[in-house]
């Protein structure tokens, strides 16, 4: 089926896919993370200096894994949401991919950025997608 013949839930399923899967995989990676402070400082040295940025970083984003979640229930009514939804992917990933290419990040790391990048992508297919349904 070519994009011009999607069907009309077509675009609302990609939707609730991309959204439920990006909300379980961030709070399965991120959630660890609260208990991971002193093992992320030995892993990534330096060792973390200021705890309340490294605790509001996961909070914030934990947050977004949420909204990913609702937003998967009701794509439609939350269409709009999906523009700063991909922001937040963005943002992430292009400050991985900036920061590996002057050496400040490890490749592990890049790999998180890179994943963003592709969530990125399929959020603006939904957005798409969802648009052409004519819902």
């Amino acid at each position: 089926m070519g994009v011009n013949e999607m069907g009309p839930n077509t675009g609302v399923t990609l939707a609730r896919r991309v959204f439920t899967v990006a909300g379980w995989y961030g709070l399965v990676t991120l959630v660890p993370l609260y208990f991971m402070e002193s093992r992320v400082g030995r892993d990534f040295p330096p060792p973390i200096t200021h705890p309340e940025h490294y605790y509001g970083f996961v909070g914030v984003a934990l947050a977004w894994q949420v909204l990913f979640l609702i937003m998967a229930r009701d794509p439609v009514r939350y269409r709009v949401v999906m523009i700063p939804a991909t922001l937040e992917k963005l943002s992430w990933s292009a400050a991985c991919i900036a920061l590996y290419m002057q050496g400040r990040l490890s490749s592990v790391v890049l790999g998180t950025g890179l994943l963003d990048l592709i969530l990125a992508v399929l959020f603006v297919a939904s957005y798409r997608a969802i648009a052409r349904t004519g819902r």
